[in-house]
């Protein structure tokens, strides 16, 4: 009996843990998209795809060699390249491109189908099996967002809808691959490894694309190239991952419903593009999703 009670304990100790972590790492992204939308403005947006992966990479690899981690088993080495993939190049490059046709605030709207997203590949990849009703809140949150975007007309840009649909996608599925890899290799230790693999590809397109002068670069560029380096690239991850480890990819994948109403509200503030009554409207909605999602994930 008393085995059981600290089981559940330990259990109830790591879902709370896995709260908190992914919290904070959906805090930290939260500023990604209007980084992004400021840097794209002056930065060729593959530029600045694969020169914030290189600085990130760089100081990946320090925190691997000061830490002397072992290098990943053969058999970590592919779901590390789908990490690498997903996360380090597909959705940086594909939303820093989509943000060339939409604003921050309008792109942060589709953020919201990363929580199913990232449920969908946590069954796939990571094994989690939640309950139907965990399935209702999570489409329903969804369903909220793109009738949002259906009803501001997709038309307008479609460039940049679809791109942003693909961003999602892959991110979602480096999320929950790296997630699952988290368990056995380390939630700081996967995205490091995964920017590492990365590094020989990402460094020669960042030499083969950089600017011939960056004399005309504002400050507020370089400081968002330096926040989407360093935080959306390196830290967030190492919160984010650990989240997931702890509390469960579905579960605790569905604190990105809180994600656009940060990141509107960054725009708002930071960028004063105007967010309208529907944006927050649905924004509120889709929050509220989390709670019945968050019940039912497991």
């Amino acid at each position: 009996m008393e085995r059981t009670s600290n089981l559940q304990h330990r259990t109830l100790e790591n879902s709370t843990s896995g709260w908190i972590n992914g919290l904070i790492g959906v805090v930290i992204f939260s500023g990604s998209l209007p980084a992004t939308r400021v840097a794209v403005l002056e930065f060729d947006p593959v530029f600045l795809t694969v020169a914030r992966a290189t600085i990130a990479a760089l100081l990946a690899m320090c925190l691997l060699w000061l830490f002397k981690e072992k290098r990943p088993a053969r058999q970590q080495v592919i779901p590390l390249a789908i990490v690498a993939l997903g996360v380090v190049i597909g959705f940086p490059l594909l939303t820093a491109l989509a943000l060339q046709y939409v604003t921050s605030a309008h792109s942060i709207v589709f953020v919201g189908l990363l929580p199913l997203a990232t449920a969908v590949f946590g069954v796939l990849r990571g094994g989690e099996r939640p309950r139907a009703a965990f399935w209702i809140f999570s489409v329903l949150g969804s369903l909220l967002v793109v009738g949002f975007a259906l009803s501001q007309g997709l038309t307008a840009s479609p460039q940049g809808d679809i791109l942003m649909l693909l961003a999602i996608l892959a991110c979602g599925l480096g999320y929950a691959e790296g997630a699952k890899l988290s368990r056995t290799l380390g939630g700081w230790q996967v995205i490091s490894w995964a920017l590492v693999l990365s590094l020989p590809v990402v460094a020669l397109l960042s030499w083969m694309r950089m600017p011939a002068s960056f004399s005309g670069i504002s400050t507020p560029a370089w400081f968002s190239l330096a926040y989407v380096s360093l935080f959306s690239m390196l830290i967030g991850f190492v919160f984010w991952y650990r989240g997931l480890a702890q509390g469960g990819i579905a579960a605790v994948g569905q604190l990105q419903l809180l994600q656009p109403f940060f990141g509107l509200t960054l725009a708002a503030t930071l960028l004063h593009e105007h967010v309208s009554v529907g944006m927050l409207g649905v924004t509120v909605a889709v929050i509220l999703c989390v709670t019945g999602a968050k019940k039912f994930a497991r």
